[in-house]
């Protein structure tokens, strides 16, 4: 009987971008579980090549978020601050942000409303700009 090769891993639909000291990472549609796994790897050991100071999770490609993505996202935010960067969460479209509150989901981690506000958290919170 022949060895069967696992699959290979399907890409990330994710995208993380170094800008100055942060990471910013945009989630470009939903992740299945398996595949937020691995985000919360990639992102926490970009985390340490990158030397970051913060990062920013952008969900406005999210129509949906379950508890498990939830409390992925907090794990992240946790495990970021243990590495050194603070986290925050932008683009929770009005639909989604209806959806979790009626799913009773809290992600009980910073969040702004886009991009900006987010670059704008983190510089308040690590004295860091982008341009450093």
């Amino acid at each position: 009987m022949a060895d069967r090769e696992a699959p290979p891993a399907e890409p990330l639909r994710v995208s993380i971008l170094t800008q100055g000291p942060y990471l910013i990472a945009s989630i470009h549609t939903a992740l299945e579980d398996g595949q937020l796994m691995r985000f919360q790897r990639d992102l926490i050991d970009r985390i340490g090549t990158r030397r970051a100071r913060g990062v920013i999770i952008d969900v406005a490609a999210l129509d949906v978020l379950d508890s498990f993505g939830s409390r992925t996202l907090r794990d992240i935010a946790t495990m970021s601050r243990l590495r050194g960067a603070e986290t925050v969460i932008v683009g929770i479209a009005p639909e989604l942000a209806i959806s979790m509150v009626r799913l009773g989901l809290d992600l009980d981690l910073p969040t702004a409303l886009d991009l900006e506000e987010g670059l704008a958290y983190l510089g308040s919170m690590t004295g860091a700009s982008i341009l450093s």
